[in-house]
C-alpha cells in the first residue's frame, strides 16, 4: 500500500480518531482508554493511551491516542500509519525528544523511549501483532520496518487537555 492508499483509509477514519481523541480528553480518560476495533479488524476490548510530544519543526504540541501494549513492564505503540510507505509525524517527533508524555486512562506520566532490537523487537512484534492483527497487514502493504516504540513512565504529570494540542 503506497502513502495515498494508507492516507485515504486515514482521512476515512480520520472523524473517528479526532472524535475518540476528543472523548479521551474531555473524559479526563475515564472513557477512551478501552475502546472496541473489531470493525476493522481489531479486537473488542483494545487498550489506547495517549501521547504528547512537540513538533520538532512547529513547535506545537501534539496529543495522539494509539493502541497500546504493555511488554515487560514497558509501555508499546506501534508506528504503522496504516501500512504506509512513510512513518507518522509522531515517530519522528518522538526520534527529536528525550521524553514525552503519555497518558494511560486517567493518570499521566513522562516517560523515555527506545527501539526495540533483534529478538526482543521480534518477540515485541508478535505480541503486539497478537493485540491489533491488522498490524500484520500494514506491515506486508510498506517497504519500511515498521517501528516499534517502548515507553518507561517515569515521574507523574497531570492529565492531557484539549487546550493543549494543535
Amino acid at each position: 500500500m503506497g502513502d495515498a492508499e494508507a492516507a485515504a483509509i486515514r482521512a476515512a477514519r480520520g472523524n473517528w480518531v479526532n472524535d475518540h481523541l476528543e472523548t479521551y480528553l474531555a473524559s479526563g480518560g475515564t472513557r477512551g482508554h478501552i475502546m472496541d476495533v473489531s470493525a476493522v479488524g481489531g479486537r473488542a476490548l483494545t487498550t489506547h493511551c495517549l501521547i504528547k510530544c512537540v513538533g520538532r519543526k512547529s513547535g506545537k504540541v501534539y496529543i495522539r491516542p494509539l493502541i497500546y501494549g504493555n511488554f515487560g513492564g514497558e509501555i508499546v505503540v506501534v508506528a504503522s500509519k496504516g501500512g504506509a510507505d512513510t512513518h507518522p509525524e509522531w515517530y519522528l517527533n518522538i526520534l527529536a525528544s528525550k521524553t514525552i508524555g503519555v497518558q494511560i486512562a486517567t493518570q499521566a506520566f513522562e516517560a523515555t523511549w527506545r527501539k526495540p532490537e533483534g529478538e526482543e523487537r521480534h518477540q515485541v512484534w508478535t505480541y503486539m501483532t497478537h493485540l491489533y492483527p491488522p498490524y500484520l497487514t500494514y506491515q506486508r502493504s510498506t517497504g519500511r520496518q515498521i517501528p516499534l516504540v517502548m515507553f518507561a513512565l517515569a515521574r507523574p504529570i497531570e492529565i492531557f487537555s484539549a487546550d493543549q494540542s494543535q
